[in-house]
C-alpha cells in the first residue's frame, strides 16, 4: 500500500469511530484537533495533529499552539509532547492516531501532574489613575445612544445647517391648545 492508500484508511476508520464525538475534529483530510479532557477540566489539552505526504512511514507533526492551551506551561507542553514522540517512535510504520489519541487519555493525570494553570498578567491602575478611568466611564455611561431611526427622523427635519426649521413643533403646540380648549369646554359645559 502506499502512503495515500494508508492515510484514506486510517482516515475512513478515525471518521468511523470518533462520528459524534466532540473532542475529535477534523480540520481537513490530513488535519485534525483532538481534545484530552472535559471543557470544564482545567486538566485539558487540545492536540494539534498534521499528516505529511509520507504519514505513516514518517511521524505526524503534533502541536499543542492551540489556542485552548494558552493557561498550560511551557514545560508541561514539552513534557507531553516529548512523551507523545516516544509513542509514535514506538508505532512508526502503522496507523497511529487512534493509539496516540488514547494512550493520551489514559495517561493524561501523568501528563499534567505538573501542570500549574498560567496566569495570564492583568496590569493593575494607580489609585489616581483608577478615578480617571471611573469619571472617563460615566461620562461614557451618559451619553445617550440613538437607534437609526431615531438619527434619521433627526436628520429629515433638520435643514442643511443642522438646524431645526421655524415651526417645526407648531402641530404638537396646535393640538396642546386645541386639547385644552376642549377640556375648558367639557368643564364649562359641566358647570351649567
Amino acid at each position: 500500500m502506499t502512503a495515500n492508500e494508508d492515510q484514506e484508511m486510517e482516515l475512513e476508520a478515525l471518521r468511523s469511530i470518533y462520528e459524534g464525538d466532540e473532542c475529535f475534529k477534523e480540520i481537513s483530510p490530513v488535519s485534525f484537533q483532538f481534545r484530552i479532557g472535559e471543557l470544564e477540566d482545567t486538566k485539558a489539552f487540545l492536540l494539534d495533529v498534521s499528516w505529511p505526504e509520507t504519514y505513516p512511514e514518517t511521524s505526524p507533526q503534533i502541536t499543542l499552539d492551540a489556542f485552548f492551551n494558552n493557561r498550560i506551561s511551557a514545560e508541561t507542553k514539552q513534557l507531553i509532547l516529548s512523551q507523545l514522540e516516544e509513542q509514535v517512535e514506538a508505532n512508526l510504520g502503522t496507523a497511529m492516531m487512534y493509539t496516540l489519541f488514547e494512550w493520551a487519555k489514559e495517561n493524561q493525570e501523568s501528563l499534567m501532574e505538573n501542570h500549574k494553570p498560567v496566569v495570564t498578567a492583568v496590569t493593575s491602575l494607580s489609585s489616581g489613575d483608577t478615578t480617571n478611568a471611573a469619571s472617563t466611564t460615566k461620562k461614557k455611561e451618559r451619553k445617550e445612544q440613538l437607534t437609526k431611526a431615531q438619527k434619521r427622523r433627526i436628520v429629515s427635519k433638520t435643514d442643511n445647517k443642522g438646524e431645526l426649521p421655524r415651526g417645526w413643533n407648531w402641530v404638537d403646540v396646535i393640538k396642546h391648545v386645541s386639547n385644552n380648549q376642549r377640556n375648558e369646554l367639557k368643564i364649562l359645559t359641566t358647570a351649567l
